[in-house]
């Protein structure tokens, strides 16, 4: 089923409208144009005043793209699997295997914080077996290595390993710090040029210089990781605990200090 050659069929038979499909997939109305755009998802057939439709084999291929997103894969990628493959029930049924690998890691996950709260209420002693079962963080690396090169992955990985307990604490503070920081930001209404803002900023860049050479920490990279923070909910999750709005905080302080040349 390739997406860049499917024939559009008569509006009758693409009886989803575009409103229907944003309102129930979830994503905005400028995403579906974009993949229509970029030959992801063609739209199946245009009616009367430019009203974009949908077919159910249309609706088939966005079910995939969404949870190839969930993988952690870029668009490019996802077209070149979804262009490769031709029986929907194959792919959707491979699909189905990762769902319940990630209910499995999931479940581990959410048994290994049960028993850190339960060791932690009891006075015992930590296990790292206990504490990060089903926590895999190479489920990003297609991602990574799609945007920075096919060793930017490898090169975090190493300089991760080789920093000894107290320096991994000390760098995951940091990033509680900054969240924190980034809450407060947001709060106080400040600009993204503030002082206060640039600041924060600063310390961002500091910090994400500790793993990337600096060369490659560049002020359109600096803005992509910001722009991620925003749009990627994995990514947002990691700083909008400290309160709302930090995560959005940070990422417009982040382009204020690249406008501003870093």
């Amino acid at each position: 089923m390739s997406g860049s050659t499917d024939i559009p069929t008569p509006a009758a038979k693409a009886p989803h409208s575009i409103a229907d499909v944003t309102r129930s997939a979830g994503v905005s109305s400028r995403t579906l144009r974009h993949y229509d755009a970029i030959g992801l998802l063609p739209v199946t057939a245009v009616g009367d005043g430019g009203l974009r439709r949908y077919d159910d084999r249309a609706l088939v291929r966005l079910q995939r793209i969404l949870l190839l997103r969930g993988l952690g894969l870029g668009l490019p990628a996802i077209r070149r699997v979804l262009d490769g493959e031709q029986d929907d029930v194959v792919a959707l049924t491979a699909h189905v295997a990762w769902l319940e690998r990630e209910r499995d890691r999931i479940a581990r996950q959410l048994a290994a914080v049960r028993t850190t709260i339960t060791k932690l209420q009891g006075g015992q002693d930590m296990t790292t077996n206990d504490t990060f079962d089903g926590f895999d963080q190479t489920r990003f690396r297609a991602e990574v290595e799609e945007r920075w090169g096919a060793d930017a992955w490898q090169r975090g990985a190493t300089w991760w390993d080789a920093k000894d307990p107290a320096a991994k604490q000390a760098f995951q503070d940091e990033q509680r710090a900054i969240a924190a920081d980034a809450a407060a930001l947001a709060a106080s209404g400040d600009a993204s040029s503030s002082p206060r803002a640039l600041a924060l900023a600063r310390r961002q860049f500091a910090w994400l210089a500790q793993a990337t050479p600096p060369a490659e920490l560049t002020a359109d990279r600096f803005r992509t990781l910001g722009d991620m923070y925003v749009a990627d909910e994995r990514f947002t999750h990691a700083y909008e605990w400290a309160g709302p709005g930090a995560a959005r905080a940070l990422r417009d302080a982040m382009h204020a200090l690249a406008d501003a040349g870093l």
